[in-house]
């Protein structure tokens, strides 16, 4: 999309986005930050990258870079509810080389905008584990608000932990967004 930042832009899943992903799913200490480990056969994740493809209630995007078109991470609303109107964010940026340079803050904005503005969402809800500050940053910057505390309710890494409950509201969305003005990244 032209005007869009030249950081990330969010796009469909390409068959060949599987691989990358394969590598992701089964790199333990990445996975570690967001859920429990266990390693994923190729079999396994193509049927699983069919099967998402395949949903009405998954909206998944791959998440690029503006410059080059490579991926580094992919990030999906799930059990989007057309009655609630809501709708559970999750992102993973899986390009080590690519952390802490903005791109989860920007891919969270824009899955946002699509959410609320695209898809008419009342509600985002997310679940993160409280070790994960760097996520917890990205969530709070981008507007979410922590609704509780589930506690020692992951087994992640030989121990339980305490996974936080976010959420943004549309309303919540719109004023940050204007006092924002975030862009449109999203082809």
């Amino acid at each position: 999309m032209k005007g869009a930042p030249a950081g990330i832009r969010l796009a469909p899943l390409r068959p060949s986005d599987a691989a990358p992903m394969f590598r992701w799913i089964n790199d333990r200490d990445l996975v570690l930050h967001s859920a429990p480990f266990r390693p994923i056969s190729e079999a396994q994740h193509r049927a699983w990258f069919r099967r998402l493809q395949r949903r009405d209630d998954v909206f998944v995007f791959g998440i690029r870079l503006g410059d080059s078109d490579r991926l580094i991470g992919y990030c999906q609303l799930r059990e989007v509810d057309p009655v609630h109107r809501s709708a559970e964010l999750q992102i993973r940026i899986g390009a080590r080389d690519q952390w802490g340079r903005g791109y989860g803050t920007e891919a969270v904005a824009e899955l946002l905008r699509f959410a609320f503005l695209d898809r008419n969402l009342h509600r985002v809800y997310l679940h993160v584990l409280c070790t994960n500050r760097a996520a917890m940053r990205i969530y709070a910057k981008t507007g979410f608000v922590r609704e509780g505390i589930m506690r020692q309710a992951a087994y992640i890494g030989g121990k339980f932990v305490n996974v936080a409950l976010m959420a943004v509201l549309a309303e919540e969305f719109r004023s940050r967004r204007a006092r924002l003005s975030w862009g449109r990244a999203i082809q």
